[in-house]
């Protein structure tokens, strides 16, 4: 449940439901395994998997979703082959070459008979909604992935006014700053991890690891026109993570100082588990994220379109 990479949006307008109607509005577009002639499916899933009863967990304010994904795995070059078997061996028995088509006709008959026997792939996103903050958190490495879970929100409920979360400052120009003043950033600091990239077209990429980054090196190529596009920090005694140019975190992990706080649970009460660590991780966010903006400049407020 810990989230490891996270991409913020801010709400201009609030979600204006309570808990159990958005339960009621989730319920319509909840997932269900694909058909046997179904290529996808999407849809809402609980939270708290085979324990839960909800396709919401609502702890301390904030309202935990997940999305579920099942993907059918049908190999191009598997259908490519079908169909090129299929043709010649008509091409052959007619004496004239098969028209575009029908080979269109012929690829949709070779997906239908392949889909029953393809092996499925799921996946879940899991996001929550901050009421107290006006931000929706998604634990996703990628924006397509995250957009998809807002899309089928958006359809849910019929409207969402939001948009990713922005600062005043561009961010590479923050951090190769950091890089080189070796700015006061406490309660942040910098680990020996980092990226710096050339603005040019095609230009150099330099990628450390285990490397101090404020150092001369890394100075003498600042100078040479490069910016920090990644950065390793620490906040407090809370979490490790990487910061990019475009806001979004990833790699988070929690130290023991914040995993430890749920070892008085009962290890065989799930459920409680699930709702503690959520409580936990929730917590710490809601003190990092603000600090996080102030520290790149302050955030930059947009209306979003619903």
């Amino acid at each position: 449940m810990w989230f490891n990479n996270l991409i913020i949006y801010r709400l201009s307008k609030a979600i204006d439901l309570t808990p159990d109607q958005l339960e009621t509005r989730l319920e319509e577009f909840a997932f269900h395994p694909c058909g046997s002639q179904d290529l996808s499916k999407f849809g809402w899933a609980k939270p708290m998997g085979k324990i839960g009863s909800s396709l919401i967990h609502v702890t301390d304010g904030n309202i935990m979703l997940c999305a579920r994904k099942e993907d059918k795995m049908l190999p191009a070059s598997v259908i490519k082959d079908a169909l090129d078997e299929k043709v010649e061996l008509i091409e052959q028995e007619s004496a004239r070459p098969v028209t575009k088509k029908e080979k269109d006709a012929m690829k949709e008959e070779i997906i239908h008979t392949l889909l029953p026997r393809a092996f499925s792939r799921l996946s879940s996103t899991f996001a929550y909604i901050s009421p107290k903050q006006g931000l929706i958190i998604v634990n996703a490495s990628s924006h397509n992935k995250a957009e998809d879970l807002l899309a089928l929100l958006r359809k849910s409920i019929g409207s969402l006014a939001v948009l990713p979360a922005q600062v005043k400052t561009p961010i590479d120009q923050t951090m190769t700053q950091w890089l080189t003043d070796d700015s006061a950033i406490a309660p942040f600091s910098l680990l020996e991890e980092g990226e710096l990239k050339s603005p040019l077209e095609n230009g150099a990429v330099i990628r450390c690891k285990n490397q101090e980054l404020v150092c001369s090196e890394i100075k003498a190529h600042i100078e040479n026109g490069m910016f920090a596009v990644k950065i390793a920090m620490q906040y407090a005694e809370s979490m490790t993570f990487i910061l990019n140019e475009d806001l979004t975190i990833k790699r988070v992990k929690f130290t023991d100082v914040v995993t430890d706080q749920q070892d008085d649970q009962d290890k065989a009460d799930k459920a409680a588990c699930f709702d503690a660590d959520f409580a936990i991780m929730a917590g710490e966010f809601e003190s990092f994220i603000p600090a996080l903006f102030d520290l790149l400049g302050g955030e930059e407020t947009t209306a979003a379109a619903e």
